[in-house]
């Protein structure tokens, strides 16, 4: 079994998986499915044009003890916590998530994941542009709003990585997330170019 990498910013959190979720090969042949979706594929491409292709163990399925359902290391890839993960979609949303993190990582050369700013702006992207606060996704989590919760999950789920994050307190997460909300919500790279 694997340790859990130590804490890095760019994790996504999920609730834990009922009876432990899944095991590792099993998890390992969802993220093989995963590839094949057309986001992953979209996203996969756009990091191949930007000089950053990945390997084969780019992303993988690890056991985590954290509350968490993966996570971005710069110089090791995305990995994915198959014992907290229950469903198909659950590893989809997970990686979708995690290469908006890799793009950014690639295309900013200068991204300092301890700079509360910059984990706030990849955290604001990722949680727009991978779906995590879609109305159906946000009704099964207990948020029911008709008006506004798109943005309000993003934020909420912003605050909860950043805070995670050693050099942020919660006043610094805040102060960031509102600092560069509006530059980085609207930044939907590389949604924006046609595929």
């Amino acid at each position: 079994m694997e340790a859990e990498p130590a804490p890095e910013p760019g994790s996504t959190s999920f609730p834990s998986a009922v009876n432990g979720g899944k095991t590792l090969e099993e998890c390992q042949t969802m993220i093989q499915r995963s590839l094949r979706t057309p986001v992953v594929k979209f996203l996969l491409k756009h990091l191949e044009q930007s000089g950053c292709g990945i390997g084969d163990r780019f992303i993988k399925a690890i056991n985590c003890n954290k509350q968490i359902a993966g996570g971005y290391i710069r110089g090791e890839g995305i990995l994915v916590c198959g014992n907290h993960m229950t469903m198909q979609d659950d590893v989809n949303q997970v990686v979708i998530h995690e290469l908006i993190h890799a793009f950014d990582d690639c295309r900013a050369k200068n991204l300092d994941w301890s700079n509360c700013a910059h984990h706030a702006c990849s955290e604001i992207r990722a949680g727009h542009l991978s779906g995590d606060c879609h109305f159906k996704r946000e009704l099964l989590r207990g948020f029911v709003k008709i008006r506004g919760h798109e943005q309000d999950c993003v934020r909420r789920r912003v605050m909860k990585s950043v805070i995670s994050n050693p050099y942020c307190s919660e006043a610094a997460a805040k102060d960031a997330m509102e600092a560069v909300w509006d530059v980085c919500y609207n930044d939907t790279q590389p949604f924006d170019r046609a595929p």
